[in-house]
Parts: C-alpha cells; sequence; structure tokens
C-alpha cells in the first residue's frame, strides 16, 4: 500500500490518532513493536495559529517514529490552511484531516464528525488544504452523522476527486460514538466502488491480531487502524504483525511488557514534569490489559492510580509483577 511515494508495504497496521495518548513517546514504541506508521494525537487549527504551547509541542516528531502523520480539525476554510501550511513546516509525512471526532467538544461545534452534516462544506475543506501543502493529504472520517444517514460510499468517492490520497474510515456514525459494533461491511462495500481507487484504511473494534487478519481477508480493505486497543498494550501491533505475516501471534513476555509500562511512565515523567505526567499516563495503566483478570486486584489498581511519583508507581508495579509472573 502507497500513500504518494510512502510505501506501507503489504498489509500495513497504524497506530490510530487519540488525544492525549499518541504522543511522541507512545508514537515511538509502537513503531518499535511493529506499527507501520503512526499519527498525532490531533491538532486544533484554530489553536495552532494562535501559537498556543500545548498545541505547536504536538508537531514534535521523533526521527524514529517516521513514517508519522499529523492530524489537524477545524471548521472553517482559512484557519485550515493556514494550520496545514504550519504543519507542512514540521515536517511530517502526511497530513491528516480530522472529520471523525464525535466528542461534543468538537462535533458539537461543526468540527471533527461535525463536518458529516456539512457535505458540502467538508469537501471545500479539503480541496482548499490539498492544494495548500505539497505532502500527502489523506482524511479520517466516519460512516455518517446517523444509522438514518450512512453517506460514506458516495463521500469516499467525493474526497478522492478532491485530491486526497488515502481514506480511513472508522465503521460507526458519529450518533454511535464508540458504543455498539464497528460494520466493516460498509467499509467493503466501498471497496467495491471501481471508481474508488485510493488506499482506503479501516478502522474499529480491532482488538486482536484475528480481527486484523479478517479485516484484510473478508473486507478487502488496504491498512488496518488500531486505536483503543494499545492503550497500555503497544505490543499488540508486534502480535498483528505476526499473526499477518506467519499465522502465529509473537507477544513479548511479561518482563517486556512491564518494561515497556515503565518506559512510558519515565518517558511521560521526563516530557512534562513527575506529577503532571503519572496523571498523562495513568489512562495507559488503567486500560492494560496486563491487569485483566487479576483475582481481588481492586485495592491494588486504586494504589497504582493514586501513586503520585514514580517511586510509588514503580513499587505497586512491582508488586503486581510478581505476583502474576510465573516462578
Amino acid at each position: 500500500m502507497k500513500i504518494g511515494n510512502i510505501d506501507l508495504g503489504d498489509k500495513p497496521v497504524m497506530l490510530a490518532p487519540m488525544e492525549d495518548v499518541t504522543d511522541t513517546s507512545f508514537r515511538l514504541i509502537c513503531k518499535e513493536q511493529g506499527a507501520d506508521m503512526v499519527y498525532s494525537e490531533f491538532v486544533s487549527a484554530d489553536a495552532l495559529i494562535r501559537n498556543i504551547a500545548a498545541t505547536t509541542r504536538k508537531l514534535s516528531i521523533n526521527q524514529a517514529e517516521r513514517p508519522t502523520v499529523i492530524q489537524i480539525y477545524g471548521k472553517e476554510i482559512e484557519p485550515m490552511v493556514e494550520a496545514a501550511k504550519i504543519v507542512e513546516e514540521a515536517k511530517p509525512d502526511i497530513l491528516d484531516i480530522n472529520f471523525g471526532c464525535p466528542v461534543k467538544k468538537v462535533a458539537g461545534k461543526g468540527a471533527g464528525a461535525g463536518m458529516l452534516r456539512d457535505i458540502p462544506k467538508m469537501l471545500k475543506i479539503t480541496s482548499a488544504v490539498v492544494n495548500a501543502v505539497n505532502i500527502p493529504v489523506t482524511v479520517k472520517t466516519r460512516l455518517g452523522w446517523d444509522c438514518n444517514n450512512i453517506i460514506i460510499r458516495e463521500l469516499a468517492e467525493q474526497l478522492q476527486d478532491c485530491g486526497i490520497q488515502a481514506l480511513t474510515v472508522h465503521g460507526r456514525t458519529r450518533s454511535q460514538m464508540y458504543t455498539g459494533s464497528a460494520d466493516w461491511t460498509t467499509l467493503a462495500s466501498i471497496k467495491e466502488n471501481p471508481r474508488f481507487t485510493i488506499p482506503l484504511i479501516g478502522n474499529g473494534d480491532i482488538t486482536t491480531p484475528e480481527l486484523a487478519a479478517e479485516a484484510f481477508s473478508k473486507y478487502g480493505i488496504d491498512g488496518v487502524m488500531v486505536g483503543r486497543a494499545s492503550i497500555g498494550a503497544p505490543w499488540i501491533f508486534k502480535e498483528i504483525k505476526s499473526f499477518i505475516t506467519n499465522g502465529e501471534t509473537t507477544t513479548p513476555d511479561m518482563a517486556e511488557k512491564f518494561a515497556l509500562l515503565r518506559r512510558q511512565i519515565r518517558e511521560s515523567i521526563d516530557r512534562i514534569d513527575e506529577y503532571r505526567g503519572i496523571l498523562h499516563i495513568r489512562r495507559h495503566l488503567a486500560a492494560s490489559p496486563l491487569f485483566k483478570g487479576i483475582s481481588h486486584f481492586r485495592d491494588t489498581r486504586i494504589e497504582m492510580l493514586r501513586a503520585n511519583t514514580y517511586e510509588e508507581l514503580d513499587k505497586v508495579l512491582q508488586k503486581i509483577e510478581e505476583r502474576i509472573t510465573p516462578e
């Protein structure tokens, strides 16, 4: 699969853009674990052109994580164009436009998935951004606003005509948010359109190597994007890639998994500070499958998520690791 001149190989697996999750450290770890391409947290066009420090920091790229995509969102043409030019100066490999974020503070204001209610404006923004930069532009969106407005089949072709070089579709509507199941059958129907010729990346409910392999074999998707299943488990990319390649799941051992989580904690602290760095990483710890199924874990979980220093947190992790690691 190629996007512009970027060759991602056969059946690429990508890290989805996730706010407060896909910072530089996490992207690099996922890349090392087998992700073929990684995406930034989404970047507000309005905040970027106002030079808000917390937003401009999202443009930082580690050379080892490439190919890297920076994703922007907004609801007006001029700010999106200006933001796209700023992003291009940060030298990502690809610029992605977010037309899929369903959260109220974004979609409710007309940006992200909110654009699914104003397709003419969405297409104008897409064309303007494509024409404003010299790097490949892609789009990430959803099936439609709600179950009565599944418009992605027609929209995919329209977005292609705007000049984008790949399309990612999350198999839910905006109204579904993250409930129910992703509809991969509708994604497959996009590929059945002979006029749709750019790569199609599928997103939604890819939680196991088997489901990733099925997305390729059953639905004909060109690439697969993994989101929430990677939080607290960046090794999922190694598992997926090994299963797709060899039919067997290769995964790091327990010590390696704990080492990856500790690395995330340390790098989060180094990037921000100890207190806020630990606050940031709690989402990864809370979601990690490492801790699922441990009996009588409630008190330990509370202790882990209340730790305020690296020393406190590491002691809890040591206790958990000793408890679940076979002798």
